[in-house]
């Protein structure tokens, strides 16, 4: 049995960093949200409880309260923010509005040795506006910042602590050791949660779901769905068929690598399919992101049901969904979250659906995904491309849709992608300093508007591309890479030179948050 670390989500933007944090320790986790039934919170294998941020006041109408269940466990739970101050006032405490909120860098003062904070002065990220006015009975202040007069608080006998400050974002430095200490020395957790565990599990996972039914399995050519293909084919041989669905979206080039890298592995039970006239055809004149993403879901489902009529009684369908797919989609039922975008794969499925859904990556996050792939034995190439979205350059063509804005798109991504692969930016690279360069993700994207310029003496009136390239490890949060000006000058000039409908480059130096990845 592996240990487990279970995180009462209340909403906040940053939970899934937490998990993350807690996975770098090679410690389980789940995120449950806090209104979840509370027969399924805990189980045998929970070893500890960390409550999450949230954007309400603990004061409002319809603030969530930690479950009965999880206050009465014997478990050591740490309370982060919104967390720590439900749980003051669960257990008899006071919250009061801040009269200065505090938002940003901070340093606190450690005031007493406890087994959750290094001791002297450390730097943290605040982000709130109550404040614990009295910490409740038998509680212990450990901590304090200016603006925050109790900015840690525990129970030392019972385990159980709260933070004022977020340990989860990188803006604290010494966060993710604060959170090693809860979950290992404080929890007792084994680091256990390694690739070969998560393989032998979800090779398990996948064969009692299953049993001795054929799989349908989704190939894009991206990481999430080769990994999970391989997952499937280790847990179930021959039983598995895989589809590739060229819809038209792709990439320059991209069906005949899909072809060549998966054909010698698959032989015939690989089927491709050409479907791009259909696709095209459901988003003729459809400029809204969302409406996109649910045609383009449906539209999959559909070539899916047609290609597995072909094969046999298919009942699974294996999806290389993962952990931010969900969370963007507020797929785990998160009542307090705020949808970002659904995901073709979550909240683009037809209500009508016939599968029963093989996801062996759900709850894993891209770096964890790439170790499980080189852990199986995937090309290295593979392992490393560049992310692709699954609805395509439906995605990062904005606006309408047409064949003609399509290959000027695709054009226009092939010369960035060019580029950087010359000069061996097109991977993320750190060198002996820690400095990094190079790219996570890297794209064009056709905007939906046109602009005046002046190409050969006369007046132009075409389209614009922006380019955007980020750098990131988790793929939930993301910094804009700095790329070298003569190499955007260099990209600009062959984009404009040799796409006619293109006449202005831009290059997207917004970070995540507050922007996405992708631009729909």
């Amino acid at each position: 049995m592996t240990d487990k670390i279970l995180i009462l989500d209340f909403g906040s933007q940053y939970t899934q960093l937490i998990a993350r944090r807690v996975r770098e320790a090679h410690v389980y986790c789940e995120i449950k949200p806090w209104n979840a039934a509370e027969a399924d919170l805990l189980d045998p294998e929970t070893r500890g409880v960390i409550l999450s941020g949230g954007p309400l006041s603990v004061y409002a109408p319809d603030a969530p309260k930690i479950p009965t269940t999880i206050l009465q466990s014997n478990l050591p739970i740490l309370g982060i923010c919104y967390g720590m101050q439900a749980f003051t006032i669960q257990s008899g405490g006071e919250v009061t509005p801040a009269q200065e909120h505090e938002y940003g860098l901070a340093t606190i003062q450690v005031l007493m040795p406890n087994p959750l904070l290094p001791e002297g002065e450390m730097i943290v990220w605040m982000s709130h506006g109550d404040r614990i006015k009295q910490q409740p009975p038998g509680w212990q202040v450990l901590a304090r910042s200016a603006n925050s007069p109790i900015a840690a608080i525990g129970d030392l006998e019972k385990q159980r602590f709260g933070l004022q400050f977020h340990p989860e974002v990188r803006h604290t430095p010494q966060g993710a050791q604060i959170l090693r200490r809860f979950v290992i020395d404080i929890c007792g957790c084994k680091c256990d949660w390694t690739p070969a565990s998560i393989i032998e599990q979800s090779v398990a996972n996948i064969r009692a779901q299953v049993g001795q039914g054929l799989v349908l399995s989704a190939v894009s050519g991206g990481v999430d769905s080769s990994v999970a293909t391989a997952l499937a084919q280790r847990a179930l041989g021959e039983q598995v068929y895989s589809v590739f669905i060229d819809t038209g979206l792709l990439r320059k080039g991209e069906r005949q690598q899909v072809e060549a890298t998966f054909r010698p592995l698959l032989g015939e039970r690989l089927m491709v399919v050409d479907a791009s006239e259909r696709f095209l055809s459901a988003l003729q004149g459809i400029t809204d992101p969302e409406t996109k993403r649910r045609i383009i879901g449906e539209t999959f489902i559909r070539e899916f049901e047609a290609a597995a009529r072909q094969i046999g009684p298919i009942e699974y369908l294996v999806q290389g969904t993962i952990y931010p797919d969900v969370v963007e989609s507020q797929g785990l039922g998160a009542s307090q979250a705020q949808r970002i975008k659904s995901h073709h794969n979550v909240g683009g499925l037809p209500a009508d659906l016939h599968f029963k859904l093989v996801e062996p990556l759900r709850l894993l996050f891209k770096d964890e995904v790439r170790a499980v792939g080189e852990a199986l034995g995937l090309p290295h190439n593979l392992i490393w491309r560049q992310p692709f979205p699954g609805p395509g350059l439906a995605v990062r063509c904005l606006g309408e849709i047409t064949r003609e804005r399509l290959e000027t798109l695709r054009e226009a991504d092939a010369i960035f992608t060019e580029e950087l692969e010359r000069v061996g930016l097109l991977q993320v690279q750190e060198d002996f300093t820690g400095t990094v360069q190079g790219t996570s993700q890297a794209f064009a994207v056709l905007l939906p508007i046109k602009t005046v310029g002046v190409m050969g003496d006369q007046r132009s009136y075409q389209e614009v591309v922006a380019l955007r390239a980020v750098t990131t490890t988790d793929f939930m949060t993301a910094d804009w890479a700095r790329l070298p000006e003569e190499l955007l000058a260099r990209v600009s000039n062959r984009i404009v030179n040799e796409i006619p409908k293109v006449n202005r480059v831009v290059y997207d130096i917004t970070s995540k948050p507050p922007a996405t990845i992708e631009w729909e």
